[in-house]
């Protein structure tokens, strides 16, 4: 059995995998729906932009699931507090999610354009509200969240909806919009027919400007305006997962300290940079299929720069430090995390080959010429 600390640490890389999967291929999905009201303008282009993710989108939410059993079997407390702190939030997520599928179903019942006109909003709010909320819940973790533990490790969350939308976490949520708006439009440039595609093109390419203004204010308010957590002396890596048993302190510069003592984490951030305005050149310069590796390698960098700026923190208190959960101490047993690292090294190479192939079989662009001659299977 592989020693506990590392274990955690593996799972934590794991979750990170997870999160990064999610938003680079339901991202794009996320993506396309947003900008579906403005780069399509008659039916026949929306139907074109809608099939370039049709075949796809149901596949790429799979990540999200496997985001959630991964936090509620290796981070217990992570998904008590999580879901619990953020249930409201969540709800509206899931209600966004929950509308997509049934817009994409119903819009072609009817070839009425009122009917169609209804079902394509709700598929631009099956798109804006997720991308919107998931970035306002990176900007709450890194603000820290309003909860404590009590000496039984009984969970109390004080926190509300409203308190949530704050202005740094509004932020946040406007980088994770223009994030995902720049690579759907990227995955619409690649894989629509046009003029939808040159619309796709301008739209993507001042996300990616707008994206790199915001990333960088929030970087500066970070750096300026938002304490961060640091662990007060030594925390056992391979000890119990209770989160009361270390001491914590709220610093000016605590998420800062990270950069400090591992400089190669700034790779993330550069990643960043560098993946957005590769994007801006490519498409300028027709290379749209390099355009979208660029594009996933950006938001990859935007993820992975916040995870790696809180770690050891997965979740910090802002009503009790000490009750922070980091990633020595919010665990599952070591026998479980062992037991689903087996599991996840058996199972996801064949995921990550299915999904390749897939998208083998799917490639090329969406035509209008295509949607338009098999009605009957596409929407």
């Amino acid at each position: 059995m592989l020693d506990y600390g590392l274990l955690r640490l593996i799972w934590w890389a794991l979750l990170g995998t997870l999160l990064i999967g999610f938003a680079v291929t339901d991202g794009f999905d996320l993506g396309v729906a947003t900008l579906l009201p403005f780069v399509a303008r008659t039916d026949a282009e929306r139907r074109v932009a809608i099939n370039t993710v049709g075949p796809v989108w149901e596949g790429n939410q799979v990540w999200i699931i496997l985001g959630g059993g991964a936090i509620f079997a290796a981070w217990p407390p992570l998904y008590a507090v999580a879901f619990s702190g953020f249930y409201l939030a969540m709800f509206l997520v899931l209600c966004a999610l929950i509308l997509r599928p049934v817009a994409f179903k119903f819009r072609s019942k009817v070839a009425n354009p009122t009917w169609r006109s209804v079902w394509d909003w709700a598929l631009f709010i099956g798109g804006l509200v997720p991308s919107l909320v998931f970035g306002v819940a990176f900007g709450n973790v890194i603000q820290g969240v309003p909860f404590r533990f009590d000496e039984t490790l009984r969970m109390t969350y004080e926190g509300t909806l409203f308190g949530l939308l704050n202005p740094f976490a509004l932020l946040c949520g406007l980088v994770s919009v223009a994030m995902l708006v720049m690579h759907g439009g990227v995955y619409l440039a690649l894989k629509a027919d046009e003029p939808v595609a040159s619309r796709a093109t301008s739209f993507a390419r001042l996300a990616a400007v707008s994206m790199l203004v915001l990333f960088a204010i929030g970087g500066i308010w970070v750096a300026t305006g938002i304490g961060g957590y640091s662990v007060v002396g030594h925390i056992a890596h391979d000890g119990p997962s209770n989160p009361l048993l270390k001491e914590v302190t709220r610093t000016a510069s605590g998420w800062l300290s990270n950069y400090f003592a591992q400089p190669w984490i700034a790779a993330a951030p550069l990643l960043v940079l560098i993946g957005a305005i590769a994007t801006i050149i490519l498409l300028g310069a027709r290379r749209n299929g390099l355009a979208l590796v660029t594009s996933a390698l950006s938001v990859a960098g935007v993820i992975a720069t916040a995870g790696l700026s809180v770690f050891p923190f997965l979740l910090p208190s802002s009503l009790d430090p000490n009750a922070s959960l980091t990633v020595w101490d919010a665990s599952s047993s070591q026998l479980t995390l062992m037991i689903m690292l087996g599991a996840t090294i058996l199972f996801l190479p064949i995921v990550l080959a299915y999904t390749a192939w897939v998208y083998r079989v799917l490639r090329g662009r969406v035509t209008l010429a295509y949607v338009t001659d098999n009605p009957s299977s596409t929407y």
